[in-house]
């Protein structure tokens, strides 16, 4: 005798993915999606990108709502350049450890002990960080923005790995730096990856800029997620080794397949073999049923204060003309 359906289980069509095309056309929604989401998620979506080309994509939106499937702070930047639009999330939960670790109090405490100096916040962080920067940066942008301040003293938040490479990339060597990181970035383990480079021979390391030094050191390429994503497909190796959230691979194999080839992808290793701890927790909270009841309840919704949206703008504004 089989048992009865739960009621979760009842609770969703049959055919998830045409139900929420269906939903998104029904709703008139515009579905944005980061590169650390499931497959599944990125391949519904209209647009898929870094955080620099959602930024930029949500500057063009002409529908009435935003389904944003990447973390909070995505979300809140979507919604900031759109004030007049209905931002859904599937998961209010799915925050970022840069941002939560980055508190718009303790970071004001922290600028205050460097007076004069500009600040320049990576877009991984709260609105109320962002409204009261002088400037947002990507980590596709983050040394041209450091440069459009030179001569200027500079505070850089919240990631220090970033600032560290932003720091070298541009020469300078007096960018102060709250002492955040990314708890993805941070679990690749360099003693682990000099192994699999020697067990890989003529392997090319791929890496973000959020990682270690000691990671660094062993790239061989340095870039965004989506300067990531370009080089592996461009690259003449024929194994790539890559130290960032493996939701990248899906872009690469699709971009590959389109152009006939194949590669083999290796995620740089973490520091605990027992656990998918290079996985963003946060991206993966999103799952296709949560997005579905997103677009069909329109929640939750992801909101930003007036006051707080019209100065947060300003800076990501200004990254967007630099940017363009």
């Amino acid at each position: 005798m089989s048992a009865e359906p739960t009621p979760i289980e009842e609770a969703f069509p049959e055919d998830l993915e045409g139900a929420i095309r269906e939903l998104k056309e029904e709703r008139n929604a515009v579905l944005l999606a980061h590169y650390y989401q499931e497959d599944e998620i990125q391949d519904l979506a209209d647009f898929v990108g870094d955080s620099l080309a959602l930024a930029q994509a949500a500057t063009k939106v002409d529908r009435d709502v935003i389904a944003f499937c990447g973390v909070h702070f995505m979300a809140e930047t979507a919604k900031i350049l759109n004030p007049d639009r209905k931002v859904v999330v599937p998961d209010l939960e799915a925050g970022c450890s840069l941002a939560d670790g980055c508190p718009a109090d303790e970071l004001q405490a922290f600028v205050d002990k460097h007076p004069g100096s500009k600040l320049v916040s990576y877009i991984n962080c709260s609105a109320e960080v962002k409204a009261m920067s002088d400037l947002i940066c990507t980590s596709s942008n983050a040394v041209k923005m450091v440069k459009h301040f030179e001569g200027e003293p500079l505070v850089f938040a919240p990631d220090r790995h970033l600032a560290r490479w932003v720091s070298k990339e541009s020469g300078r060597d007096d960018i102060v730096a709250w002492p955040g990181s990314c708890i993805v970035h941070e679990q690749f383990s360099a003693k682990a990856l000099t192994k699999l480079t020697m067990k890989h021979a003529g392997a090319e390391v791929l890496a973000h800029p959020e990682c270690e030094q000691a990671v660094l050191d062993q790239a061989d390429f340095i870039a965004s997620t989506t300067g990531i994503i370009r080089r592996a497909v461009e690259s003449p190796a024929d194994t790539l080794i890559i130290a960032t959230e493996d939701g990248v691979f899906h872009q690469i194999e699709k971009e590959l397949a389109e152009a006939g080839r194949s590669k083999t992808l290796i995620q740089a290793p973490g520091m605990d073999e027992s656990c998918a701890c290079n996985r963003c927790p946060f991206m993966r909270l999103n799952t296709l049923e949560k997005l579905y009841l997103c677009l069909r309840d329109l929640k939750p919704e992801v909101t930003v204060p007036p006051e707080i949206a019209e100065q947060a703008r300003k800076p990501i504004e200004l990254m967007l003309k630099l940017s363009a």
